[in-house]
């Protein structure tokens, strides 16, 4: 089993508290490199768009060489994009916590450390909030990870989209070795435990 993650993904709980979201829904989420969540997320069927980018804190602080230093409190986020009545926000964190990232390693995910790679959800509603906060509590009493969950739940004050040079990386990079080792490991894992959720134009 991959990281702390104690079951399956395929095993992993549907959220208990997922109301029914009324016209396009958007979510900001924070898991590590923005590279792999993006690639995870755009296999998703009800996907509408996914972006790279920063939050967490100003604008004027926002690019890769000043987020990736440190000396911000940005994370390296992804911006989905999506239809609610194919794709819930509750789904959305299902993905994030059983596929996309392990949400109990604290300001790092593998090798990559620093708040910037820290596990956050970032909430543009109190409904998101709600959402977010009920599943948390879910999953800890699930006990589907072998160590306490450490997600932050904040407030989205702003999304800063990431440089060019950052969209599709994993698409455009398959070979590199971060893509080869990191990101294709969670697409694969996608794939094979969540067949059902892909987009119909995905292999």
């Amino acid at each position: 089993m991959e990281g702390s993650l104690r079951v399956e993904p395929g095993d992993f709980p549907d959220p208990e508290f997922d109301p029914l979201a009324e016209g396009e829904g958007v979510a900001v989420l924070a898991g590590g490199c923005f590279w792999c969540t993006e690639a995870v997320f755009k296999e998703l069927d009800g996907l509408l768009s996914v972006r790279p980018g920063y939050a967490g804190d100003v604008a004027e602080k926002a690019d890769y060489r000043a987020v990736c230093s440190g000396a911000t409190n940005h994370a390296e986020a992804i911006e989905v994009r999506y239809d609610p009545k194919r794709l819930t926000f509750g789904q959305i964190l299902k993905i994030f916590f059983s596929v996309a990232h392990d949400p109990t390693q604290l300001n790092r995910q593998g090798n990559d450390r620093g708040r910037q790679y820290r596990s956050a959800v970032f909430y543009g509603s109190d409904n998101q909030k709600a959402v977010a906060k009920a599943y948390l509590a879910q999953l800890g009493r699930a006990r589907v990870f072998g160590a306490p969950i450490v997600t932050t739940l904040e407030p989205l004050n702003g999304f800063y989209v990431a440089e060019d040079c950052h969209h599709d990386y994993a698409a455009r990079n398959p070979m590199e070795p971060y893509v080869v080792h990191v990101s294709r490991p969670k697409v694969e894992k996608l794939r094979r435990h969540f067949g059902d959720k892909l987009r119909s134009d995905k292999p």
